[in-house]
């Protein structure tokens, strides 16, 4: 995934700042789209796309959790100190 980003990037950043001409920026984008329709491509572009949506879905789970701690302890503490305060 980590080469797969690198050439993505230096083929965006040769496109952007070529001189060679259309031409050269067509070659480069038939290759580019040669490339990202390879199965193996897609293949791991799936993975990676399922990983991030499993952990997104972990995250959200134990940041409710902790937001819902969180919100107990801070009802507790709030009623410890309103029945340790006299009401005026």
């Amino acid at each position: 995934m980590k080469k797969l980003s690198l050439l993505l990037g230096v083929g965006v950043g040769y496109v952007l700042g070529t001189r060679a001409g259309r031409g050269r920026y067509e070659q480069i984008k038939a290759q580019a789209q040669k490339i990202a329709g390879n199965p193996k491509v897609q293949d791991a572009a799936h993975k990676a796309q399922d990983a991030v949506v499993t952990q997104a879905a972990a995250a959200a789970g134990a940041a409710k959790e902790k937001v819902g701690d969180a919100t107990s302890s801070a009802t507790d503490k709030l009623r410890t100190e309103a029945s340790i305060q006299p009401a005026p």
